[in-house]
């Protein structure tokens, strides 16, 4: 009898238990539905695109004017590529300098040059008589 009696209060608990917790949980939800939090969600959710808009613009924007500094530089022959085969002038104060069309500070650019070098042949081992 008495382990009928705590499987019934302990039943009795975990249904009261559970209802109220569902009840606060509709209440929330409820709540969250309201027309004030609907349109306040909704006004971020527009402020959150439109400053990705707004960020994707200025982005589109800073491209486009070094591209056209790339290309000026290039109608006014103040471009010279690294595989032209001459040597570079040393970089004065007041240029500018491009890199992957994106200017950077002079002070920040290290040109390296590489030299490939032919693939030398295969040396042939000889047999060495031992007299």
């Amino acid at each position: 009898m008495i382990k009928r009696l705590v499987w019934f209060v302990s039943g009795i608990v975990a249904g009261v238990g559970g209802v109220l917790f569902a009840g606060r949980r509709v209440k929330r939800t409820i709540e969250s539905m309201g027309p004030v939090k609907v349109a306040g969600r909704a006004a971020e959710a527009t402020r959150s695109r439109l400053g990705n808009v707004q960020a994707a613009f200025r982005e589109g924007r800073d491209a486009m004017r070094a591209r056209e500094a790339e290309l000026r530089a290039r109608r006014d022959g103040r471009v010279d590529h690294l595989d032209s085969g001459t040597m570079l002038d040393p970089i004065n104060p007041g240029d500018s300098v491009l890199v992957d069309g994106t200017p950077v500070s002079p002070s920040r650019v290290i040109v390296l040059r590489q030299v490939d070098e032919p693939v030398s042949r295969r040396h042939r081992r000889t047999k060495r008589h031992r007299p």
